[in-house]
Order: structure tokens, then C-alpha cells, then sequence
């Protein structure tokens, strides 16, 4: 009877559970599940970390009032930490624009394909060729030899559109994502 109880309790000797899963592999199965979702858990505060903040969310678009713009002023605001110059186009400089002939820009680009509606002209103001900011927003400034801006550092001259012309800058001024959001207001970004 001691050896029948004996051989009961053996641990040493193989028992056959057949061919489907044991305690152990569900331990196994178990084990990585719960060490996976532990390592999602750890991991996610560090990737949350690299999202942009409230603050920068905020600064990706600015809404401007068109309404104090006279006609044939411009004015430059503030995105993104660069400056975009904003126009309103008097019938002579957009007909100026829509007068060029593509062929002869550097870059060539409709005046309609650079503007929502042709009263105004919006463009990030940094020159093309190294990053400088072109003159032109001021009355007093030098407006170029196209009615548009010059660049003080290199020589560029860039049309009522933007568009370069002359000199070192291989694009034109670019044009930010922005939108009507009404007859008076626009938002930049």
C-alpha cells in the first residue's frame, strides 16, 4: 500500500496530459500578456510627452481681422514665429499680377493659383534664398523693381504675388495654409 501511495504522489515520474495545452503554457501565455500591457503602460507617459503642448496647439493658427485694412496697405502679423505679410491689392497691382507672362518667372505660378480671392494676398515673408525678410511692407520701403518686395541681403525683387523675378532666390515667397472664415476675418494655419 505504500508503494501504490508511493507512486501516487512520484513527481519524477511523466504524466501524460495528452496533447493539449498544460497549466504551464497558459503560465507562459499569461506571463508575456500582462508583461506586454506593463511595458505599453510604462512606455505611453513617454510618447505622450513628445506632443506638442496646449500652448503650441494654440500658436499653429492665428485668426486676423481684415476689416482696418485699407485698401492698398499691408500689414505683417506674427505665425509660427515667422512673419506673413498680409495684402490688400488695389485693382492696379493685381491686374499687374495677372499681366505676367509665366514663361518669363523663375518660378512660374498663376497669380489665381497663389490667392483665394484677389483683393488679398497672403505670403510668409522670408525670402526664398537664405531666410532674410524682405522689404516692402512700409510705405517708406523699397518696393523692388516689380511693385512687390526686395530683399536687402541678396538683391531678390518679388512681384504684387510674390513671385521672384530677379535675383539669387530660387522660389517664390511661400504661401501659408489659410482661410476665409468670413469677408473680414482669416485664419492662418
Amino acid at each position: 500500500m505504500i508503494d501504490w501511495l508511493w507512486t501516487m504522489t512520484d513527481k519524477s515520474q511523466p504524466v501524460d496530459h495528452g496533447k493539449g495545452e498544460t497549466r504551464r503554457d497558459f503560465l507562459y501565455v499569461a506571463t508575456a500578456t500582462f508583461g506586454t500591457l506593463g511595458a505599453a503602460f510604462a512606455a505611453w507617459p513617454l510618447i505622450d510627452v513628445m506632443n506638442p503642448s496646449a500652448e503650441v496647439r494654440a500658436l499653429s493658427s492665428t485668426e486676423v481681422d481684415l476689416a482696418p485694412i485699407a485698401e492698398g496697405q499691408r500689414i505683417t502679423i506674427k505665425w509660427r514665429g515667422r512673419p506673413v505679410f498680409i495684402d490688400r491689392r488695389t485693382p492696379e497691382r493685381i491686374r499687374a499680377a495677372e499681366s505676367v507672362d509665366l514663361d518669363a518667372l523663375i518660378d512660374p505660378q498663376p497669380d489665381s493659383a497663389r490667392t483665394q480671392r484677389p483683393e488679398w494676398l497672403v505670403v510668409v515673408g522670408v525670402c526664398t534664398h537664405l531666410g532674410c525678410i524682405p522689404l516692402g511692407q512700409k510705405a517708406t520701403d523699397p518696393w523692388g523693381e516689380y511693385g512687390g518686395w526686395f530683399c536687402p541681403c541678396h538683391g531678390s525683387h518679388y512681384d504684387t504675388s510674390g513671385r521672384i523675378r530677379k535675383g539669387p532666390a530660387p522660389k517664390n515667397l511661400e504661401v501659408p495654409p489659410y482661410e476665409f472664415l468670413d469677408d473680414s476675418t482669416v485664419l492662418i494655419g
